[in-house]
């Protein structure tokens, strides 16, 4: 008997599966295994801007080795139907401050359309107490970037 392979993903497919979903996990390369951390994300049609807090391994494992594998994924919760993702790449920090703001921004709108409940500010250096507006002024997370993607590797059911 032959194994069965997963069918691959159309651009066109793993484009919306990146536009429906808004967690991943980002892979670095750690001292001795990898270093893997779930970030929130947003992706405009070009690039994916990750948001996370200024502080923790993933900091350190950035400026060390930028270089990262991200995961996307959605199934059902039978797999009934699934889909994921691998992108190979580049992150840089954003550090303009006009396109940090407005990456903030945009944040802050998926947080709303997406109806996130404010529990998600812990992850990002904030009390759920807070407005979803404080991750525009405050700098307790980091703006970041997946640049020269050299790879996607992208399945479903």
């Amino acid at each position: 008997m032959e194994i069965v392979k997963i069918p691959k993903m159309k651009k066109s497919e793993y484009d919306k599966l990146i536009s429906k979903q808004y967690l991943c996990r980002v892979a670095f390369r750690g001292d001795k295994y990898p270093y893997i951390a779930p970030l929130l994300y947003i992706f405009d049609g070009k690039h994916m801007y990750f948001l996370s807090t200024n502080y923790g391994k993933k900091i350190s494992y950035f400026r060390e080795y930028p270089y990262v594998l991200v995961e996307i994924e959605d199934y059902e919760k039978d797999f009934s139907d699934f889909s994921f993702m691998i992108l190979s790449g580049k992150i840089i920090e954003i550090t303009d401050e006009k396109e940090d703001k407005k990456i903030r921004k945009d944040f802050v709108e998926m947080l709303l359309t997406r109806n996130l409940s404010k529990n998600i500010m812990i992850a990002l250096g904030h009390s759920p107490n807070e407005s979803f507006e404080a991750l525009i002024n405050e700098k307790r997370s980091i703006v970041w970037k997946l640049i020269d993607v050299e790879e996607i590797k992208a399945f479903k059911k």
